[in-house]
């Protein structure tokens, strides 16, 4: 850990009606971390999210989030507090296919959208460059790009609002390998530099080498989380 902690996952279980229950037996997040965890599947990587982010509370075990724990979040009000100091990249995330890359950017911002304001459009650019969308494609409707570019506008929008932890669900879902190593490289570089926290659940050990410092393997039956060493992957 490098930081403060964030986040804390303590003798948690979820039933989702999976094929077993989500178990946790001990997680920590610290500020700045870089963080990835194999071992959930999309339905089970949703849970997590809901559960970290207070949007339900485990049947069994503890999450604190932010020095309190989830289930002393008391309203509406309270709740979405709390969700705007996380920022989720996820293909659950809608974008507006027929509105261009900038407008989609500014929704964090502004309602007005068409055109964004001057001081909305100045901070959306930012974003855009920083996460390495070209200035080609910020005029373009979101349905022309690629699959890194969605990703990359998801993650901008993500980071809008200054989140202090980054939950990514399964990012690199249909990418190649080659798509997914960079953009994984890049989203840490990110994440690094704005010293935000960043958890990163996938499937993709690739992509778990690039995106992350430390890469935990969660035993499903016990809840356990194992962590990786570097080089464990072949090849990286």
């Amino acid at each position: 850990m490098t930081g403060p902690l964030l986040l804390q996952l303590s003798a948690v279980t979820k039933d989702y009606r999976g094929l077993r229950p989500l178990r946790i037996d001990h997680l920590e997040v610290a500020s700045g971390d870089q963080l990835a965890i194999i071992g959930l599947d999309r339905q089970a990587a949703e849970i997590f999210i809901n559960l970290v982010t207070g949007a339900t509370l485990p049947d069994r075990g503890e999450i604190s989030v932010f020095g309190r724990p989830t289930a002393a979040i008391k309203d509406s009000a309270d709740w979405l507090a709390t969700l705007d100091r996380f920022g989720i990249v996820s293909e659950r995330a809608v974008l507006l296919d027929a509105l261009s890359v900038t407008q989609n950017l500014a929704v964090p911002f502004s309602l007005e959208i068409e055109p964004p304001p001057v001081g909305v459009q100045s901070l959306v650019r930012a974003l855009a460059d920083e996460v390495g969308l070209d200035a080609a494609s910020w005029d373009r409707p979101v349905a022309d790009l690629d699959l890194p570019g969605r990703l990359r506008v998801r993650f901008a929008r993500a980071l809008a609002l200054q989140p202090a932890v980054l939950l990514l669900e399964h990012p690199s879902a249909g990418l190649t390998g080659g798509d997914a190593a960079l953009t994984g490289r890049e989203i840490r570089a990110v994440s690094e530099r704005r010293g935000v926290a960043a958890v990163t659940l996938t499937a993709d050990p690739a992509l778990a080498a690039v995106i992350a410092a430390r890469v935990l393997i969660l035993e499903p039956a016990t809840g356990r989380l194992v962590e990786r060493r570097r080089g464990w992957f072949r090849g990286i």
